[in-house]
């Protein structure tokens, strides 16, 4: 397979966490699908879904079998999803990093997703109980099996990321770890990413669900640097992560279409130099 960087067709994008819409207290169905297509139409090309996004074990696949029919007939969207989670009774959730799982959960998502190949499959997060080479080896795999377009990593430090696009030999496309004003520690994964040329895609970027809309009020500076340009809190934030790097691509969660239309418009904002030292402090 040709080697290819997701960065190199999302630079400048934002794109959409599908992730609200599934878990408890989630939207009602049709708002849900409303919210997707909403983002779509205002300009979103990545939306992001998981098979684990669900509310418990028994709806397992839950979101991407929602984005499947919102995207139905719908084509220039690249569908990002992952494996590598599992749910458990009661709402829990455990890891399951085996080769076998992620090549087992990877068919689970084509069927889900109707699809042939997955755009973007990524391994959710690591399993301590298996050695990182031989989860991310399973991705290899799917790559030249061409059940996989692209392959990308969650929640990985800056020598798992190495280490994953290694064992990828040097196809890796993306890397999801948390980013947001509240939380900035994945700075060094960032760099790397922006060094190897993958992409980063922030997850969590206004602070997750309930925190969102609390953005402003957390971080006066958002505030204040939005309303100068008349943009909501939350469009100045992605801004801001769009600014950290060519390869940024923040999937901010949504759960209503007023919510992802804001979003979409991040893309259009710029800042000032000024401005983003501002926010950086």
């Amino acid at each position: 397979m040709q080697q290819r960087r997701i960065a190199d067709v999302e630079v400048g994008a934002v794109g959409l966490g599908a992730m609200p819409m599934s878990v408890a207290g989630g939207p009602p169905r049709e708002r849900s699908l409303a919210t997707i297509r909403a983002a779509v139409e205002a300009g979103v090309t990545l939306i992001d879904t998981a098979d684990a996004y669900s509310v418990d074990d028994t709806d397992f696949g839950h979101n991407e079998e929602l984005v499947a029919e919102a995207l139905r007939g719908v084509s220039g969207v690249l569908v990002a999803t992952k494996g590598g989670h599992v749910r458990t009774p009661g709402g829990g959730w455990a890891l399951d990093g085996r080769p076998e799982h992620l090549k087992a959960a990877c068919e689970a998502s084509l069927r889900r997703l109707r699809v042939d190949a997955i755009d973007l499959y990524q391994f959710h997060r690591p399993d301590p109980e298996v050695p990182t080479a031989e989860s991310v080896g399973a991705l290899a795999e799917l790559l030249d099996e061409g059940k996989i377009r692209l392959a990308g990593v969650s929640n990985f430090d800056a020598a798992q990321i190495r280490e994953a696009d290694e064992v990828l030999g040097g196809r890796l496309a993306a890397v999801q770890n948390q980013f947001s004003p509240a939380y900035r520690s994945s700075e060094p994964e960032l760099e790397l990413c922006a060094e190897l040329g993958v992409a980063f895609l922030p997850w969590s970027p206004l602070g997750g669900m309930s925190a969102a809309g609390e953005l402003g009020a957390r971080f006066a500076a958002f505030a204040e640097v939005g309303a100068a340009h008349g943009a909501s809190p939350q469009q100045v934030c992605l801004a801001w992560l769009l600014a950290k790097a060519p390869v940024v691509v923040p999937i901010p969660g949504a759960s209503r279409p007023e919510s992802a239309r804001d979003s979409a418009a991040a893309a259009h904002l710029e800042l000032s130099a000024d401005e983003l030292v501002r926010l950086d402090g």
